[in-house]
């Protein structure tokens, strides 16, 4: 009896395998990595995977409307065997209390790449600032800084601005802390106006630092970064600063995005322009001279330099296969997932992690901060200068640790780091 052939079954389709993308099992996955090359002991790998003090606090606002809305608001301190805890504030209202944990987390592992004296730390409150007055914010922000005012301080806890808050949500914080302290307290926040304390030069200080660790990745990767094409994906603060940078170095800004979406032109953004226009109309969509692209297509298109400068998780394996820069560097926290480094190290993309690529924010406020306690300011090119000085060194030591341990950037980075913060920790000991 003649047997009939099976058909041959469909081809299956590739799915990526399913990543978690929950940002503090992230950090410890990254921190686990290092701690393994670092051969820490079991003891000490928990008191550095668990944040110090995780603080939670309802913020009841008036709003202009006369009701009251009650905030949720988070500070997490993560470690502070180095210095103070240091880290800024985001209002969005993605934020989660496991998100702010892994924020201040990179925050003690980006200070201590840097070799800066700072812990982590990190704070957020679930709001949408976009659909709040000026006055509700002010409003907000100053019961928040009251709810956590016993554990912050130029001594303890030093919060800078981040996502959708900025110098005026920093002033708000050092006005209300000095008038429950009864003085002047300049130290207690970093990013703030330079007419009560802040330091020139902060608010471009993240993107200085991207533009100088980029430069020293192009010797690396013996390319020019003149006239090399960027994309960046965010235009917020570091997004706009990093493209005007950039743009001075006569790099070719070819893509830039906001929420909303992005643009594209080949021949380049002029990146003042987009400043200008994101001003007036509230997105860089529709700016003329540009065509649209999606989000996800201006990180997966043909450029040298990938910027990734919004949120978390950018890059995953659902687009890591189709990533062609050849540097990319994360001004923004984050965005890039373990597998997806591991994919973007075996195709020899070179990928600069944000606790070295965006760390010339935290640099800039710690020399705020000693500015604050010293009450002695500095003019902007000691500050630039200082600034060059301290990343391009951060730079060479990352770089000289991955290829000592045979690893990519983002492991280097933290196997220096790490090791930094338990050497503290070991040398201090426990109390009691």
């Amino acid at each position: 009896m003649a047997t009939v052939a099976k058909a041959a079954p469909p081809p299956v389709p590739r799915i990526a395998p399913r990543e978690d993308l929950n940002p503090y099992r992230i950090a410890q996955i990254q921190f686990d990595i290092a701690a393994e090359y670092l051969k820490l002991d079991q003891g000490l790998r928990q008191i550095l995977r668990t944040p110090k003090r995780v603080l939670e606090v309802s913020i009841p606002t008036k709003m202009d409307n006369g009701q009251v809305k009650v905030f949720t608001g988070y500070r997490v301190q993560h470690n502070v065997a180095r210095g103070p805890a240091k880290g800024g504030l985001r209002y969005h209202p993605g934020v989660t209390v496991d998100e702010v944990k892994a924020l201040a987390t990179w925050m003690t592992w980006k200070t201590a790449a840097v070799n800066i004296p700072f812990g982590g730390g990190k704070g957020g409150v679930i709001c949408d600032p976009k659909r709040m007055s000026k006055s509700e914010l002010e409003r907000m922000t100053r019961r928040y800084t009251s709810e956590i005012l016993p554990i912050i301080g130029p001594e303890q806890d030093i919060p800078a601005p981040d996502v959708y808050t900025d110098a005026q949500t920093m002033a708000w914080i050092m006005d209300t802390y000095s008038m429950t302290k009864g003085y002047s307290t300049l130290g207690v926040v970093t990013g703030k106006p330079v007419s009560i304390g802040g330091s020139e030069g902060r608010k471009e200080a993240t993107a200085r630092g991207c533009l100088v660790v980029v430069e020293e990745a192009c010797k690396v990767k013996k390319m020019s970064l003149r006239g090399a094409s960027v994309a960046i994906q965010g235009f917020g603060n570091a997004g706009s600063q990093v493209a005007r940078l950039f743009a001075e170095k006569k790099a070719r800004i070819v893509a830039i995005s906001d929420s909303r979406g992005g643009v594209f032109n080949a021949r380049g953004i002029d990146p003042l322009k987009a400043m200008r226009y994101k001003e007036r109309s509230g997105t860089v969509v529709g700016m003329p001279g540009t065509s649209r692209i999606s989000n996800d297509d201006l990180l997966t298109m043909k450029c040298d330099i990938l910027i990734p400068a919004a949120l978390e998780n950018a890059i995953t394996l659902n687009n890591v296969d189709q990533i062609k820069a050849k540097i990319v560097a994360e001004a923004a926290n984050g965005p890039t997932t373990p597998h997806a480094d591991e994919v973007l190290a075996r195709k020899g993309i070179l990928l600069l992690p944000d606790i070295l690529a965006n760390a010339g924010g935290v640099t800039a406020s710690y020399f705020e901060w000693v500015q604050d306690l010293q009450s002695f300011f500095w003019p902007l090119t000691e500050v630039n200068a200082k600034l060059e000085g301290v990343m391009r060194r951060a730079f060479q030591e990352v770089h000289e640790t991955a290829r000592k341990h045979r690893t990519h950037i983002r492991t280097g980075a933290y196997i220096l780091a790490v090791g930094r913060v338990a050497d503290a920790t070991l040398v201090r000991g426990l109390f009691p």
